[in-house]
């Protein structure tokens, strides 16, 4: 009933201030700015994250409501007006990034009225570290509880200023304030954890220890100096071998590919073959590349947020894959059909320019592997997942070992048929490793738990993108499925 009461004076107090600005009563108008001040303010700055841009879109809310005022039908409805202009402002703005708010305003400019006392600026003032942190801790927190606390701490933590200011009751005041200061607890214990847990002493630490004592102790550590040089050198070498992994494995890949090109090609056409195979390689793997650069540098240029950045790397996989998994199956169609029509035809195959040997084959059969596995080893071991890293090894090893003796012997579209199918398994292994620890992954690079990635991120996409992947390929199948003619 107070809160109530107290509106309906507002709105008494807001058409007689309206009216006498109609007629060009500035001091008028300056009441209306000091009534709504803390409200505008703190709206703009719930959506803007920037104490001074939040002023300066609260200038401009002001300066365009003076201009505007012969415009507002309903002078009682003052507060709503104010704080629709106020919601447009910060969306243009928000598009206009750049542009220097308040440009235009001139009426108020010219007035002589002088400033109201108040508090020092140093007083008032927050650094822009201390700015940093406050919307560090703010900006997680839904608009619905952050508007309400902010104004409520703002309005000197009155209930009922706050119900007045949003047109709520206080009950759902004191709710939303409830739901509010519970989120942000969470997110600072999140944003500490995080932090503090991003700047414990690393292994560089304890490198640059030991390569300081023998200055410290003298000529008498200079046998235990050997040991942590080789140590230190030694986690260097793993270092680079755990990046330089990936591209083994693609070299392993390429040499296995090279080697089922000179056993199954004549000598004069293995050329075409071995530039065709290049060119491949190159288009996917520069594709690849390129398109998630190219996303990273729309992050960076646009300032996307981190659900953002994700959400938009995450689709460029996805879309990228389906697009790998549309090729790859159209190339297995189109052998498929030619050796079928070899068969149909009853046409001899053409032997094998130069047998494999079981060496050969074996080397083959581990770089293709290699090929599929060893970016993935790589990524796992460079999060610190060794369990994983060593699982998806055996994994590798034990379908390397199946390939190996179930391809043996198989020639024409039985070998097609389980290369392929094989090839197929290794994927849907890779996607299901992806899909099981990437929150993991994503947790160790952000410094925070796992429960809590999955509220800053849409760890959602990657399964739905998986599920789009799968039912596509499927159709792609049924599609692409050979028609047997009638002999």
């Amino acid at each position: 009933m107070i809160t109530t009461n107290a509106m309906q004076t507002a709105e008494t107090n807001d058409v007689d201030l309206v009216a006498e600005s109609l007629d060009g009563n500035r001091d008028a108008f300056r009441q209306i700015v000091e009534q709504y001040q803390t409200l505008i303010c703190s709206l703009a700055y719930s959506a803007t994250g920037n104490v001074s841009q939040s002023e300066d879109v609260a200038q401009e809310t002001f300066l365009t409501a003076w201009k505007d005022l012969p415009s507002l039908r309903q002078p009682d409805k003052l507060r709503a007006w104010l704080c629709g202009i106020v919601r447009n402002r910060i969306q243009r703005n928000l598009r206009e990034e750049g542009r220097e708010p308040a440009h235009n305003a001139a009426p108020l400019d010219e007035a002589h009225d002088s400033p109201a006392c108040d508090a020092l600026p140093s007083e008032q003032a927050i650094s822009r570290e201390e700015e940093t942190i406050l919307w560090r801790s703010l900006e997680k927190i839904p608009e619905a509880y952050r508007e309400p606390l902010i104004l409520f701490y703002r309005e000197h933590q009155s209930i009922a200023s706050v119900a007045a200011e949003l047109e709520l009751s206080e009950d759902a005041v004191k709710q939303r304030l409830s739901r509010g200061r519970k989120l942000l607890q969470e997110e600072v214990q999140a944003f500490v954890e995080g932090a503090l847990r991003r700047t414990a002493p690393s292994q560089a630490f304890s490198s640059a220890v030991l390569a300081v004592l023998p200055l410290v102790a003298g000529p008498a550590a200079t046998a235990g100096l050997g040991v942590g040089v080789k140590g230190t050198a030694a986690a260097k070498s793993g270092l680079l071998a755990t990046w330089l992994a990936p591209f083994l494995g693609f070299f392993a890949g390429f040499a296995a590919q090279w080697l089922v090109i000179r056993a199954t090609t004549p000598e004069r056409e293995r050329r075409a073959k071995l530039l065709k195979l290049i060119v491949v390689l190159i288009c996917v793997l520069g594709s690849a590349v390129v398109g998630e650069t190219s996303v990273r540098s729309l992050g960076q240029h646009f300032q996307w947020s981190d659900r953002t950045r994700f959400a938009s790397v995450a689709a460029f996989w996805g879309f990228y894959t389906i697009l790998l998994a549309t090729w790859l199956i159209s190339v297995f169609r189109r052998e498929m059909a030619i050796r079928l029509r070899s068969g149909e035809a009853m046409e001899t195959p053409r032997p094998t320019v130069s047998p494999l040997t079981p060496g050969q084959f074996a080397f083959v059969v581990a770089g293709s592997h290699l090929m599929m596995f060893s970016w993935l080893i790589s990524l796992t071991w460079r999060q610190h997942d060794r369990i994983t890293a060593a699982a998806i090894t055996g994994a590798m090893l034990v379908l390397a070992v199946w390939n190996f003796f179930q391809l043996r012997g198989k020639t024409g579209v039985a070998a097609t048929r389980a290369a392929y199918g094989h090839m197929t398994l290794c994927c849907a292994v890779v996607v299901a490793v992806i899909n099981l620890r990437l929150d993991v992954w994503a947790a160790a690079g952000y410094g925070v738990s796992v429960a809590e990635i999955h509220r800053l991120l849409p760890m959602w996409i990657v399964p739905l993108l998986t599920l789009v992947l799968v039912i596509w390929s499927g159709v792609v199948l049924a599609l692409t499925k050979p028609k047997h003619r009638p002999r």
